[in-house]
């Protein structure tokens, strides 16, 4: 009976449980990421809260406000989102490489199916890690996007007042702006 070709090489061994654990932690890297973003995500959350709070805006400004506050909204459902698919991908990567140990341990020990139905079990949880990151992913680039929005809707309204305070000078005077 020939061996199999996992153990006639021991770095394919190897690959197979260091692929899952990079993956792993390259996904607690984008997840500390995520929480930072949800927590500064949640003070600017406080500071739309604080300008509402304070009142004396007008129309547009209000409007602005209230625009930014459901955009701020959608971008910590769409970061809260993406953490759940982070966690998953964590958790499939953690299986696939505890899978993979699993395997490479008791491989000589248990029959060539067993052996077919770890390394499955392994490539699966490992597929389903790498599908997690990808819908991450895609939610993260939205929340951004709309983060984006707010940052160009901010700079749109200090550009606007920036002009209307330099119309409202004489002319040959300048003052603070």
């Amino acid at each position: 009976m020939e061996s199999p070709q996992l153990m006639q090489n021991p770095f394919a061994v190897l690959t197979f449980i260091v692929a899952p654990a990079l993956l792993t932690n390259a996904s607690s890297v984008l997840a500390l990421s995520t929480i930072n973003r949800m927590l500064r995500t949640r003070d600017r959350m406080l500071d739309l809260f604080a300008r509402s709070e304070a009142g004396g805006h007008s129309e547009p400004e209000a409007a602005r406000l209230v625009e930014q506050v459901d955009r701020v909204e959608r971008q910590a459902i769409l970061l809260l989102r993406a953490l759940y698919t982070i966690y998953l991908a964590l958790g499939s990567f953690s299986g696939a490489t505890l899978v993979s140990l699993l395997g490479a341990g008791l491989a000589p020990f248990i029959g060539a199916v067993w052996l077919r139905a770890i390394v499955v079990v392994g490539v699966v949880l490992g597929f389903a890690g790498v599908g997690s990151l990808v819908v991450s992913s895609m939610s993260l680039v939205r929340a951004t996007q709309l983060s984006l929005l707010n940052i160009r809707q901010e700079a749109a309204v200090i550009r606007q007042r920036h002009a209307e305070r330099k119309a409202l000078l004489p002319d040959g005077k300048r003052a603070k702006l």
